[in-house]
């Protein structure tokens, strides 16, 4: 018999290559949506869909006691907002509802697994010479991770003895990633560009080999409560993404260097544009700060000793696949 898993957030980026894989590995994918989520990519692989209302302690007990799952997979956030309760209500209060339901619902549940951030510690100086662990502590530079932050915070306060396996995954990248892709648009138009002159150590992970950890937290030793930061376990200079690109797609690039300033004041002047407009303009100053960050050297050891994880992909083969992948489906012509 196959054991049964809920995963939230199944349409987004992470979600949809987790319901795809969790099924290929033999497992009876159920997945929480939206109602207006578009599904016809993660369709062939889900059993049963629901339409839950994350915020809704018995809607959720209710389901979780029907169904009987062995796996909980809390993977659905918001990660741009201008307004903090807002991120709060979803990043925390959906996050603790969803593990009260999972944990007091009579079911055979064996592990639940939360996908958080490494944004949620921030970044580190580009001095540093050890990279970020999980006993580093809590500097996040935005909204989204400082949500994240809390989130985690209240798992620690009021979960600390359930079987819960919390992931920190770096920057994410792979087919059907939408924010990383629109500097792919812009390098795909010949253009190469940086804010400021100063050096960066980034850290990524490709999205089958984050889903594929996903699923060995499944197994996570022992009952009670563990994190793990996630990334490819290499660290690469602020040019490396560009040099790859440039390299698959056999496209030149102008690489250019906009002065921090000029784009720290265009930052405040979008800032105040959008004061009164829902959306987020692309580029604030908690924005700014996240992208010209200085190290996300991210260190992977306790994933490696404990799941076993061994990423497939570095950056070159991941982004390469990637680059095909976005070729053939016409998000780059």
């Amino acid at each position: 018999m196959k054991k049964k898993v809920f995963i939230t957030g199944a349409s987004g980026f992470v979600g949809s290559h987790l319901v795809e894989a969790a099924f290929r590995q033999g497992y009876d994918v159920h997945a929480a949506v939206r109602e207006t989520s578009q599904k016809d990519a993660i369709a062939p692989f889900v059993s049963h869909f629901f339409y839950p209302n994350l915020s809704d302690y018995d809607q959720l007990k209710q389901i979780f006691q029907e169904q009987q799952y062995h796996y909980i997979v809390h993977a659905a956030a918001m990660t741009t907002t201008k307004s903090l309760e807002e991120i709060e209500a979803v990043n925390v209060g959906y996050t603790e509802t969803v593990i009260s339901a999972a944990i007091e619902a009579q079911m055979p549940l064996e592990r639940i697994v939360y996908v958080s951030s490494l944004a949620a510690l921030g970044p580190i100086s580009y001095e540093s010479d050890v990279r970020i662990d999980e006993d580093f502590p809590y500097k996040p530079l935005t909204v989204y991770g400082r949500s994240k932050m809390e989130a985690e915070q209240m798992i620690q306060t009021k979960f600390a003895t359930s079987p819960i396996t919390v992931f920190r995954p770096t920057a994410v990248y792979g087919p059907r990633e939408k924010d990383i892709f629109m500097l792919f648009g812009t390098m795909n138009r010949g253009l190469d560009p940086y804010i400021g002159r100063k050096p960066q150590k980034l850290s990524f992970i490709y999205v089958k080999d984050l889903v594929d950890l996903l699923i060995k937290g499944f197994k996570t030793p022992g009952d009670q409560l563990q994190f793990y930061n996630v990334s490819d376990g290499e660290v690469y200079s602020r040019y490396a993404m560009a040099s790859i690109f440039s390299s698959v797609l056999k496209k030149k690039l102008w690489r250019v260097h906009v002065p921090y300033g000029i784009v720290k004041g265009f930052a405040q002047l979008s800032q105040y544009l959008y004061k009164n407009s829902k959306k987020t303009p692309v580029i604030y100053p908690e924005r700014l700060s996240e992208l010209t960050a200085e190290n996300w050297a991210c260190d992977i050891s306790k994933a490696r000793r404990d799941l076993n994880f061994i990423p497939k992909h570095d950056l070159e083969s991941g982004l390469k696949e990637s680059l095909l992948w976005y070729k053939e489906n016409k998000w780059l012509n």
